[in-house]
Protein backbone atom coordinates (compact mmCIF):
# COMPACT_ATOMS: atom_id res chain seq x y z
CA UNK A 1 0.00 0.00 0.00
CA UNK A 2 1.16 3.74 0.07
CA UNK A 3 3.53 3.94 2.80
CA UNK A 4 2.52 6.28 5.61
CA UNK A 5 5.18 8.67 5.42
CA UNK A 6 4.27 9.24 2.08
CA UNK A 7 0.81 10.24 3.04
CA UNK A 8 1.79 12.49 6.27
CA UNK A 9 3.42 14.84 3.70
CA UNK A 10 1.03 17.98 3.41
CA UNK A 11 0.21 17.74 -0.20
CA UNK A 12 -2.74 15.36 1.58
CA UNK A 13 -5.60 16.29 4.32
CA UNK A 14 -6.50 14.12 7.00
CA UNK A 15 -9.77 13.36 4.79
CA UNK A 16 -7.10 11.49 2.07
CA UNK A 17 -5.34 9.52 5.07
CA UNK A 18 -9.12 8.56 6.35
CA UNK A 19 -10.17 7.55 2.86
CA UNK A 20 -6.68 5.88 2.09
CA UNK A 21 -6.80 3.66 5.48
CA UNK A 22 -10.19 2.68 4.57
CA UNK A 23 -9.88 1.98 0.97
CA UNK A 24 -6.50 0.19 1.86
CA UNK A 25 -8.40 -2.18 4.47
CA UNK A 26 -11.64 -3.19 2.24
CA UNK A 27 -9.31 -3.57 -0.98
CA UNK A 28 -6.42 -5.92 0.77
CA UNK A 29 -10.42 -8.30 2.45
CA UNK A 30 -12.64 -7.71 -0.85
CA UNK A 31 -11.03 -7.26 -4.38
CA UNK A 32 -9.16 -11.05 -4.31
CA UNK A 33 -12.25 -13.03 -3.98
CA UNK A 34 -13.72 -10.83 -6.98
CA UNK A 35 -10.84 -11.83 -10.00
CA UNK A 36 -10.90 -14.66 -11.95
CA UNK A 37 -8.18 -13.54 -14.48
CA UNK A 38 -9.98 -16.34 -17.03
CA UNK A 39 -12.80 -14.09 -16.89
CA UNK A 40 -11.93 -10.66 -17.12
CA UNK A 41 -15.66 -9.49 -18.59
CA UNK A 42 -16.93 -11.01 -15.35
CA UNK A 43 -15.04 -9.88 -12.67
CA UNK A 44 -14.85 -6.07 -14.03
CA UNK A 45 -18.91 -6.33 -13.84
CA UNK A 46 -18.28 -8.17 -10.14
CA UNK A 47 -15.74 -5.24 -9.19
CA UNK A 48 -17.88 -2.03 -10.56
CA UNK A 49 -20.49 -3.70 -8.60
CA UNK A 50 -18.69 -4.61 -5.15
CA UNK A 51 -17.07 -0.82 -5.55
CA UNK A 52 -20.58 1.02 -6.04
CA UNK A 53 -21.82 -0.56 -2.93
CA UNK A 54 -18.82 0.18 -0.96
CA UNK A 55 -18.98 3.95 -2.20
CA UNK A 56 -15.51 3.82 -3.76
CA UNK A 57 -17.14 5.19 -6.97
CA UNK A 58 -18.52 8.00 -5.51
CA UNK A 59 -14.61 9.88 -6.19
CA UNK A 60 -15.36 8.97 -9.81
CA UNK A 61 -18.54 11.91 -9.97
CA UNK A 62 -18.78 15.17 -8.56
CA UNK A 63 -20.61 16.12 -5.56
CA UNK A 64 -23.69 17.30 -7.27
CA UNK A 65 -24.78 14.11 -8.64
CA UNK A 66 -23.52 12.15 -5.51
CA UNK A 67 -19.57 12.24 -5.48
CA UNK A 68 -17.34 13.04 -2.54
CA UNK A 69 -16.49 16.31 -3.49
CA UNK A 70 -17.52 19.43 -5.47
CA UNK A 71 -14.63 18.69 -8.36
CA UNK A 72 -13.08 15.87 -8.75
CA UNK A 73 -10.69 15.14 -6.35
CA UNK A 74 -6.93 14.32 -8.23
CA UNK A 75 -5.44 13.01 -5.06
CA UNK A 76 -8.16 10.96 -3.79
CA UNK A 77 -8.22 9.40 -7.31
CA UNK A 78 -4.86 8.80 -7.09
CA UNK A 79 -4.67 7.49 -4.05
CA UNK A 80 -7.65 4.98 -5.13
CA UNK A 81 -5.68 4.04 -7.84
CA UNK A 82 -2.30 3.19 -5.74
CA UNK A 83 -4.16 1.38 -3.35
CA UNK A 84 -6.58 -0.42 -6.02
CA UNK A 85 -3.29 -0.92 -8.41
CA UNK A 86 -1.21 -2.45 -5.55
CA UNK A 87 -3.57 -4.91 -4.30
CA UNK A 88 -4.79 -6.31 -8.18
CA UNK A 89 -4.26 -4.92 -11.80
CA UNK A 90 -7.60 -5.16 -13.11
CA UNK A 91 -9.40 -3.53 -10.09
CA UNK A 92 -7.74 -0.60 -10.50
CA UNK A 93 -8.46 -0.83 -14.73
CA UNK A 94 -12.06 -1.41 -13.56
CA UNK A 95 -12.02 1.50 -11.11
CA UNK A 96 -10.27 3.89 -13.44
CA UNK A 97 -12.46 3.44 -16.45
CA UNK A 98 -15.18 4.61 -14.11
CA UNK A 99 -13.56 7.87 -13.66
CA UNK A 100 -12.27 8.34 -17.56
CA UNK A 101 -15.40 7.16 -19.23
CA UNK A 102 -17.42 9.94 -17.46
CA UNK A 103 -14.85 13.06 -16.97
CA UNK A 104 -16.26 14.51 -19.84
CA UNK A 105 -19.76 14.11 -19.01
CA UNK A 106 -19.42 15.42 -15.43
CA UNK A 107 -16.87 18.41 -16.95
CA UNK A 108 -18.64 19.00 -19.47
CA UNK A 109 -22.31 17.79 -19.53
CA UNK A 110 -25.88 19.38 -19.85
CA UNK A 111 -27.33 18.66 -16.10
CA UNK A 112 -29.48 15.72 -18.39
CA UNK A 113 -26.57 13.76 -19.48
CA UNK A 114 -24.97 13.97 -16.01
CA UNK A 115 -28.05 12.69 -14.69
CA UNK A 116 -28.57 10.14 -17.04
CA UNK A 117 -24.40 8.87 -17.06
CA UNK A 118 -23.95 10.01 -13.48
CA UNK A 119 -25.13 8.02 -11.01
CA UNK A 120 -25.31 4.76 -12.36
CA UNK A 121 -21.54 4.74 -12.94
CA UNK A 122 -21.21 6.31 -9.24
CA UNK A 123 -23.13 3.10 -8.07
CA UNK A 124 -21.51 0.77 -9.98
CA UNK A 125 -24.70 0.04 -12.10
CA UNK A 126 -23.29 0.64 -15.48
CA UNK A 127 -20.10 0.50 -16.84
CA UNK A 128 -18.53 3.65 -18.72
CA UNK A 129 -15.94 3.96 -21.73
CA UNK A 130 -13.61 6.29 -22.97
CA UNK A 131 -13.63 5.88 -26.90
CA UNK A 132 -10.35 8.22 -28.45
CA UNK A 133 -7.63 6.12 -30.10
CA UNK A 134 -8.54 4.63 -33.86
CA UNK A 135 -6.12 2.24 -35.58
CA UNK A 136 -4.53 5.49 -37.29
CA UNK A 137 -5.20 8.08 -34.75
CA UNK A 138 -3.61 6.99 -31.33
CA UNK A 139 -1.26 9.79 -29.74
CA UNK A 140 -1.99 12.01 -33.07
CA UNK A 141 -5.66 12.65 -31.48
CA UNK A 142 -5.84 15.51 -34.99
CA UNK A 143 -5.53 12.10 -37.13
CA UNK A 144 -8.76 10.98 -36.47
CA UNK A 145 -10.95 9.77 -39.05
CA UNK A 146 -14.66 8.55 -37.64
CA UNK A 147 -17.15 11.21 -38.95
CA UNK A 148 -20.14 12.50 -37.13
CA UNK A 149 -22.55 14.26 -39.65
CA UNK A 150 -25.74 16.07 -39.49
CA UNK A 151 -28.77 14.51 -40.30
CA UNK A 152 -32.00 15.90 -41.08
CA UNK A 153 -33.95 15.29 -38.10
CA UNK A 154 -31.60 17.24 -36.16
CA UNK A 155 -29.45 14.16 -34.87
CA UNK A 156 -26.23 12.82 -36.19
CA UNK A 157 -24.65 9.61 -37.62
CA UNK A 158 -21.43 8.52 -36.63
CA UNK A 159 -19.07 6.53 -39.40
CA UNK A 160 -15.90 4.97 -38.58
CA UNK A 161 -13.80 2.80 -35.91
CA UNK A 162 -12.37 2.88 -32.97
CA UNK A 163 -9.64 0.64 -30.88
CA UNK A 164 -7.87 -0.37 -28.18
CA UNK A 165 -10.92 0.70 -26.27
CA UNK A 166 -10.61 -0.09 -22.60
CA UNK A 167 -14.00 -1.58 -21.52
CA UNK A 168 -15.27 -2.24 -25.16
CA UNK A 169 -18.12 -4.84 -25.25
CA UNK A 170 -19.18 -4.62 -21.72
CA UNK A 171 -19.38 -0.70 -21.36
CA UNK A 172 -23.06 0.47 -21.35
CA UNK A 173 -22.23 3.59 -22.67
CA UNK A 174 -19.14 5.21 -24.50
CA UNK A 175 -18.39 8.61 -25.22
CA UNK A 176 -17.05 8.65 -28.13
CA UNK A 177 -15.39 11.47 -30.05
CA UNK A 178 -15.22 11.86 -33.52
CA UNK A 179 -14.84 14.37 -36.72
CA UNK A 180 -17.77 17.27 -37.11
CA UNK A 181 -15.51 19.42 -39.60
CA UNK A 182 -15.94 22.54 -37.85
CA UNK A 183 -12.16 23.47 -38.16
CA UNK A 184 -9.17 21.33 -39.39
CA UNK A 185 -7.37 19.49 -37.69
CA UNK A 186 -8.10 18.81 -33.57
CA UNK A 187 -10.61 21.87 -33.73
CA UNK A 188 -12.89 19.90 -35.92
CA UNK A 189 -13.81 17.51 -33.21
CA UNK A 190 -16.57 16.87 -30.90
CA UNK A 191 -17.60 13.91 -28.14
CA UNK A 192 -20.76 12.27 -28.21
CA UNK A 193 -22.80 9.86 -25.55
CA UNK A 194 -23.45 6.60 -27.37
CA UNK A 195 -25.30 3.71 -25.78
CA UNK A 196 -24.09 0.03 -26.30
CA UNK A 197 -26.85 -0.61 -27.88
CA UNK A 198 -26.97 2.33 -30.34
CA UNK A 199 -28.36 0.74 -33.88
CA UNK A 200 -24.65 0.60 -36.74
CA UNK A 201 -22.82 -0.14 -33.38
CA UNK A 202 -21.00 -3.05 -33.33
CA UNK A 203 -17.83 -4.61 -31.86
CA UNK A 204 -15.53 -6.06 -34.34
CA UNK A 205 -12.93 -7.35 -32.16
CA UNK A 206 -11.81 -8.48 -28.53
CA UNK A 207 -8.18 -8.12 -28.31
CA UNK A 208 -6.35 -10.43 -26.24
CA UNK A 209 -3.18 -8.67 -24.42
CA UNK A 210 -0.35 -9.95 -22.56
CA UNK A 211 -2.37 -8.89 -19.09
CA UNK A 212 -5.95 -9.58 -19.95
CA UNK A 213 -8.66 -6.61 -19.79
CA UNK A 214 -11.78 -6.06 -21.94
CA UNK A 215 -10.31 -4.52 -24.68
CA UNK A 216 -12.38 -3.99 -27.90
CA UNK A 217 -12.64 -2.49 -31.74
CA UNK A 218 -15.79 -0.62 -32.52
CA UNK A 219 -17.72 0.22 -35.69
CA UNK A 220 -19.78 2.48 -36.66
CA UNK A 221 -21.93 2.05 -39.40
CA UNK A 222 -24.58 4.63 -40.13
CA UNK A 223 -24.75 5.10 -36.02
CA UNK A 224 -27.49 7.20 -35.67
CA UNK A 225 -28.08 9.38 -32.81
CA UNK A 226 -30.32 12.03 -31.27
CA UNK A 227 -29.41 15.72 -30.82
CA UNK A 228 -29.18 15.88 -27.33
CA UNK A 229 -26.01 13.00 -27.86
CA UNK A 230 -23.72 15.70 -28.22
CA UNK A 231 -21.87 16.27 -25.45
CA UNK A 232 -20.71 20.82 -25.01
CA UNK A 233 -20.66 22.24 -28.13
CA UNK A 234 -19.89 21.06 -31.77
CA UNK A 235 -15.70 21.88 -32.17
CA UNK A 236 -15.02 21.55 -28.56
CA UNK A 237 -14.36 17.59 -28.25
CA UNK A 238 -10.42 17.96 -28.40
CA UNK A 239 -10.31 20.26 -25.48
CA UNK A 240 -12.89 18.37 -23.38
CA UNK A 241 -10.73 14.96 -24.19
CA UNK A 242 -7.29 16.73 -23.09
CA UNK A 243 -9.09 18.34 -19.98
CA UNK A 244 -10.36 14.96 -19.15
CA UNK A 245 -6.36 13.56 -19.33
CA UNK A 246 -5.06 15.98 -17.53
CA UNK A 247 -7.17 15.20 -14.56
CA UNK A 248 -7.01 11.25 -15.01
CA UNK A 249 -3.09 11.26 -16.11
CA UNK A 250 -1.94 11.71 -12.99
CA UNK A 251 -4.36 8.64 -11.76
CA UNK A 252 -1.86 6.17 -14.52
CA UNK A 253 1.36 7.64 -12.62
CA UNK A 254 -0.21 6.62 -9.28
CA UNK A 255 -1.28 3.05 -10.47
CA UNK A 256 2.04 2.45 -11.45
CA UNK A 257 3.48 3.48 -8.37
CA UNK A 258 1.01 1.28 -6.41
CA UNK A 259 2.21 -1.85 -8.77
CA UNK A 260 5.72 -0.52 -7.76
CA UNK A 261 5.41 -0.57 -4.37
CA UNK A 262 4.07 -4.17 -4.46
CA UNK A 263 6.81 -5.26 -6.31
CA UNK A 264 8.98 -3.86 -3.99
CA UNK A 265 7.36 -5.32 -1.03
CA UNK A 266 7.44 -8.71 -2.79
CA UNK A 267 11.07 -8.52 -3.72
CA UNK A 268 12.02 -7.39 -0.19
CA UNK A 269 9.96 -10.50 1.55
CA UNK A 270 11.71 -12.73 -0.89
CA UNK A 271 15.37 -11.10 -0.19
CA UNK A 272 14.97 -11.84 3.50
CA UNK A 273 13.53 -15.33 3.73
CA UNK A 274 15.30 -16.87 0.42
CA UNK A 275 18.87 -18.64 1.89
CA UNK A 276 21.59 -17.94 -0.73
CA UNK A 277 26.02 -18.98 0.12
CA UNK A 278 24.26 -19.72 3.88
CA UNK A 279 22.68 -15.98 4.16
CA UNK A 280 19.68 -14.76 3.66
CA UNK A 281 19.66 -13.03 -0.22
CA UNK A 282 19.25 -10.06 1.58
CA UNK A 283 22.78 -9.90 3.26
CA UNK A 284 24.20 -9.16 -0.04
CA UNK A 285 25.28 -5.78 -1.16
CA UNK A 286 24.28 -5.95 -4.50
CA UNK A 287 20.48 -7.36 -3.58
CA UNK A 288 20.73 -4.12 -1.65
CA UNK A 289 21.86 -1.70 -4.14
CA UNK A 290 18.69 -3.16 -5.87
CA UNK A 291 16.38 -2.45 -3.34
CA UNK A 292 17.80 0.78 -2.69
CA UNK A 293 17.17 1.81 -6.28
CA UNK A 294 13.87 0.71 -6.18
CA UNK A 295 12.79 3.01 -3.02
CA UNK A 296 14.69 5.76 -4.29
CA UNK A 297 12.78 5.94 -7.89
CA UNK A 298 9.39 4.87 -6.12
CA UNK A 299 9.85 8.04 -3.41
CA UNK A 300 10.53 10.35 -6.56
CA UNK A 301 8.11 9.43 -8.51
CA UNK A 302 5.54 9.80 -5.37
CA UNK A 303 6.87 13.03 -5.20
CA UNK A 304 5.42 14.02 -8.80
CA UNK A 305 2.65 12.01 -8.84
CA UNK A 306 1.34 13.98 -5.56
CA UNK A 307 2.39 17.32 -7.05
CA UNK A 308 0.36 16.98 -10.01
CA UNK A 309 -2.42 15.78 -7.81
CA UNK A 310 -2.22 18.98 -5.65
CA UNK A 311 -1.59 21.41 -8.07
CA UNK A 312 -4.48 20.54 -9.85
CA UNK A 313 -6.63 20.05 -6.44
CA UNK A 314 -5.10 23.99 -5.43
CA UNK A 315 -7.10 25.39 -9.05
CA UNK A 316 -4.06 25.13 -11.52
CA UNK A 317 -6.43 25.05 -14.63
CA UNK A 318 -3.60 22.82 -16.41
CA UNK A 319 -1.26 20.63 -15.23
CA UNK A 320 -0.05 19.35 -18.61
CA UNK A 321 3.65 19.26 -17.55
CA UNK A 322 3.21 18.73 -14.51
CA UNK A 323 1.03 15.51 -15.44
CA UNK A 324 3.29 14.65 -18.24
CA UNK A 325 6.80 14.11 -16.11
CA UNK A 326 4.45 12.30 -13.17
CA UNK A 327 2.97 9.73 -15.92
CA UNK A 328 6.55 9.11 -17.52
CA UNK A 329 8.90 8.63 -14.60
CA UNK A 330 6.49 6.50 -12.32
CA UNK A 331 5.46 4.10 -15.25
CA UNK A 332 9.15 4.00 -16.16
CA UNK A 333 10.38 3.69 -12.71
CA UNK A 334 8.15 1.16 -11.95
CA UNK A 335 9.03 -0.94 -14.49
CA UNK A 336 12.31 -0.86 -13.77
CA UNK A 337 11.58 -2.30 -9.94
CA UNK A 338 9.40 -4.45 -11.31
CA UNK A 339 11.91 -6.14 -13.26
CA UNK A 340 14.42 -6.06 -10.07
CA UNK A 341 11.69 -7.91 -8.49
CA UNK A 342 11.78 -10.60 -10.88
CA UNK A 343 15.47 -10.90 -10.63
CA UNK A 344 15.47 -11.40 -6.88
CA UNK A 345 13.04 -14.00 -7.11
CA UNK A 346 15.19 -15.64 -9.72
CA UNK A 347 13.40 -18.40 -12.10
CA UNK A 348 10.47 -18.65 -9.66
CA UNK A 349 9.90 -14.94 -10.97
CA UNK A 350 8.64 -16.11 -14.05
CA UNK A 351 6.60 -18.90 -12.94
CA UNK A 352 2.97 -18.15 -14.28
CA UNK A 353 0.60 -17.19 -11.12
CA UNK A 354 3.46 -15.46 -9.28
CA UNK A 355 2.42 -12.11 -8.06
CA UNK A 356 5.56 -10.35 -9.47
CA UNK A 357 5.16 -12.31 -13.12
CA UNK A 358 1.40 -10.38 -13.19
CA UNK A 359 2.76 -7.04 -12.26
CA UNK A 360 5.35 -7.15 -15.05
CA UNK A 361 2.33 -8.08 -17.37
CA UNK A 362 0.30 -5.47 -16.02
CA UNK A 363 3.19 -2.52 -15.70
CA UNK A 364 3.67 -2.60 -19.69
CA UNK A 365 0.87 -1.21 -20.68
CA UNK A 366 1.20 1.96 -18.63
CA UNK A 367 4.04 3.17 -20.53
CA UNK A 368 1.58 3.49 -23.43
CA UNK A 369 -1.69 4.29 -22.86
CA UNK A 370 -3.18 7.90 -22.22
CA UNK A 371 -0.12 8.79 -24.01
CA UNK A 372 3.36 6.84 -24.34
CA UNK A 373 6.38 7.95 -22.87
CA UNK A 374 7.76 9.34 -25.75
CA UNK A 375 4.77 11.36 -26.42
CA UNK A 376 5.12 12.66 -22.29
CA UNK A 377 8.87 13.91 -23.37
CA UNK A 378 7.20 15.92 -26.29
CA UNK A 379 4.85 17.56 -23.82
CA UNK A 380 7.48 18.16 -21.02
CA UNK A 381 9.94 20.13 -23.74
CA UNK A 382 7.28 21.71 -25.69
CA UNK A 383 6.08 23.29 -22.39
CA UNK A 384 9.46 23.93 -20.95
CA UNK A 385 11.13 25.54 -24.15
CA UNK A 386 7.29 27.97 -23.74
CA UNK A 387 8.25 29.04 -20.48
CA UNK A 388 11.81 29.49 -21.17
CA UNK A 389 10.50 31.92 -24.41
CA UNK A 390 8.13 33.74 -22.08
CA UNK A 391 11.14 33.96 -19.80
CA UNK A 392 13.35 35.49 -22.32
CA UNK A 393 10.99 37.42 -23.79
CA UNK A 394 8.45 38.80 -21.60
CA UNK A 395 5.13 40.40 -23.00
CA UNK A 396 5.28 44.52 -22.88
CA UNK A 397 2.69 45.53 -20.01
CA UNK A 398 -0.41 47.08 -21.02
Amino acid sequence: MLPADLLSLPFFEDRHRDYAARLADWAARTVPGLVDHHDVDGSCRKLVAAMGEAGWLKACVPAEQGGLTPALDVRTLCITRATLGYVEGLADFAFAMQGLGTGVVSLFGTPEQKALCCPPVRDGKAIAAFALSEPDAGSDVAAMATTATRTPDGGWRLDGSKTWISNGGIADRYVVFARTGEAPGARGISAFIVPADAPGLVVAERIDVIAPHPLATLVFDDCRLPADALIGKAGGGFAMAMANLDIFRPTVAAAALGMGYRALDEATRRAKSRIMFGAPLADLQLTQASLADSVAELEAAALLVFRAAWAKDQGKPRITKEAAIAKMVATENAQKVIDRAIQVFGGLGVKKGEKVEELYREIRALRIYEGATEVQKVVIARAHLAEAEAAAFPKAAE
